[in-house]
């Protein structure tokens, strides 16, 4: 396993790609109402990445053929977003993107509610929320990677809710995908020690049902396979010499 070490120039530039993503997150967030369609976000959305000189990093992925990943309800990742999948009143959405700024990449996602939505979906999405929180307690320099896996873990499990062991979070860097790969579940091994210069993106997936999940015919789509609902909370991190600083989080769009 090689982690990639960012140098000063390098972490400057990664900074702006997530801040500029952020912005992005912020006016999408503006737009997430009843009546929209799916493929008019994923359009909006890559129209102001566009508008930032930056280039849309999952566009075209391994095929992937949408700029915004868009889920709705027990879509836990990878929905591909359409005309005719409308949002509909008490929906949750779950807008997962990145971009590449300068030849760095950024990566978030956040679960919206959509208009009012009920009291168990709306603890799902504050639940998933705060265990990317409890995960970075642990993500000092000195500590180990899997202490963020194991600190998601113990406070997601008591809420009897499952988390999605088929997907896990990863390295960011001049790659979308770079090592390690982050689990958010219980690890028995330790996993590489943290050091300055690291960048994660964590992001833990939590269903309100079991932990399993499927694929759906157009070989994106991850559903969940008991058909309850999912959520999905990432940022890029920095792992630094003090507290970890998470670059997609400046307050525009928490």
């Amino acid at each position: 396993m090689a982690v990639s070490i960012k140098s000063a120039r390098e972490i400057e530039l990664m900074r702006e790609s997530c801040r500029l993503l952020e912005d992005v997150f912020a006016r999408l967030e503006e737009i997430v109402r009843p009546g929209i369609s799916t493929k008019e976000i994923d359009r909006a959305g890559e129209r102001l990445i566009r508008s930032h000189g930056c280039e849309p990093n999952f566009l075209n992925y391994n095929g992937y053929p949408a700029s915004i990943c868009v889920s709705v309800n027990d879509e836990v990742v990878h929905g591909i977003p359409h005309v005719s999948h409308i949002l509909q009143e008490g929906d949750i959405v779950s807008l997962d993107a990145g971009l590449i700024y300068k030849g760095y990449h950024s990566d978030m996602a956040r679960t919206f509610g959509v208009g009012e939505i009920a009291p168990d979906a709306k603890r799902l999405i504050q639940v998933t929320r705060q265990s990317f929180f409890e995960g970075i307690k642990m993500a000092y320099a000195g500590n180990h990677l899997h202490d963020i896996s194991n600190a998601i873990d113990r406070y997601v499990t008591p809420y009897g809710y499952g988390i999605v062991r088929d997907l896990v979070g990863h390295g960011i860097g001049s790659k979308l995908h770079e090592d390690p790969q982050i689990p958010n579940f219980a690890q028995k091994r330790k996993g590489i020690r943290l050091v300055p210069g690291m960048t994660l993106a964590i992001e833990p997936m939590i269903n309100m049902g079991r932990a399993d999940v499927e694929w759906l015919d157009d070989d994106w789509t991850v559903v969940t396979q008991d058909g309850s609902l999912s959520a999905h909370y990432e940022n890029t991190v920095l792992i630094t010499d003090g507290e970890p600083e998470i670059l997609t989080m400046s307050g525009k769009c928490e």
